[in-house]
């Protein structure tokens, strides 16, 4: 597997990384350790669904992803400190090489992915609650969204809402307590299984035969919010959406240094087509990274991944 010979070298690379990075605000950036490399930030360890969406779509990718896990959740938090911190991660890894970047946070998205894609060059491809294709597929015309406080008090949300919810029902349930389960490793607890039946039991008897995880840290709790569910109830989970949207843009990025192509008459499925053609089946790295403690981060991760990870430091870049 990938994480293979390569536990020797990473502290080395660790160390070089962090003395870069705490000069970057400072000084020019020269050195480049994630040079042609795709990033991937959450609040914490929830983006580990996308990026192992992505890694399954292109393996050959070189991948860096960062867990703010010192900061989460962000749910709870301002909306200034999101913004923030979304703007710290996303340009701390422009600077460090990425040639694109994946926001795997819905809090993040709704909340700061404008700003972000404002002060960027790269492509950004961002995670919103799937609400659109949960209309699409609703049987009974009432759909739930599982989401942070954040995130369902979102303007970005709302708007979605009016869009898609013209003649269907939509219930945003805020989650609260759920991300802080995740993060400390107690996704198969019986809390989480307290917790989830308050929140989506009221969905259902509402009617809802369609839930949407509007938090990347609830595709870690699928199999049990299915059983609180119940059968016949669907889940839409947006990862591998995220994971072919990204396979487009680089697509593009690739296609606009070629002549006589023009990206605006590709389809998704000639995009789709392109990305497994330039990132074929590989072996791509995957180097991760927390701003939080990092044994409990290998700890969680490697619980959720399904196999021993090294996780590094990832120096604070407001510090």
């Amino acid at each position: 597997m990938w994480m293979g010979a390569g536990r020797r070298s990473w502290p080395s690379q660790a160390r070089i990384f962090q003395l870069h990075m705490a000069n970057s605000l400072q000084t020019p950036q020269l050195f480049k350790p994630f040079d042609g490399a795709v990033g991937l930030f959450d609040s914490g360890v929830g983006g580990l669904s996308i990026l192992r969406s992505v890694r399954s779509l292109m393996p050959a990718l070189d991948l860096v992803y960062v867990a703010d896990s010192l900061h989460a959740p962000y749910g709870e938090q301002s909306e200034a400190f999101i913004k923030a911190r979304t703007l710290a991660l996303g340009l701390a890894l422009e600077r460090a090489g990425v040639k694109a970047m994946v926001v795997a946070c819905n809090t993040a998205t709704v909340l700061a992915v404008k700003a972000l894609r404002a002060q960027t060059q790269l492509p950004v491809v961002a995670i919103e609650p799937a609400i659109k294709p949960a209309v699409s597929q609703t049987r009974s015309g009432v759909v739930g969204v599982l989401a942070t406080t954040q995130t369902t008090q979102s303007q970005s949300v709302q708007r979605l809402c009016e869009r898609y919810g013209t003649n269907t029902k939509i219930l945003l349930q805020a989650c609260p307590g759920l991300v802080e389960l995740v993060e400390s490793g107690q996704h198969q607890s019986d809390e989480v299984h307290q917790l989830l039946s308050h929140f989506v039991e009221p969905l259902i008897r509402q009617g809802a035969d369609t839930l949407v995880l509007g938090c990347t840290h609830y595709s870690f709790l699928k199999e049990m919010i299915g059983l609180v569910a119940g059968k016949g109830v669907e889940l839409i989970d947006p990862a591998d959406a995220v994971a072919r949207e990204l396979g487009r843009r680089l697509s593009l990025q690739s296609m606009a240094t070629e002549k006589n192509v023009d990206p605006k008459a590709l389809n998704h499925e000639s995009l789709d087509a392109q990305a497994q053609f330039l990132h074929p089946h590989g072996s791509g790295t995957i180097r991760l990274f927390t701003t939080g403690s990092i044994s409990q981060a290998q700890v969680v991760m490697s619980r959720l991944w399904g196999e021993d990870l090294v996780v590094q430091s990832f120096t604070d870049p407001l510090t």
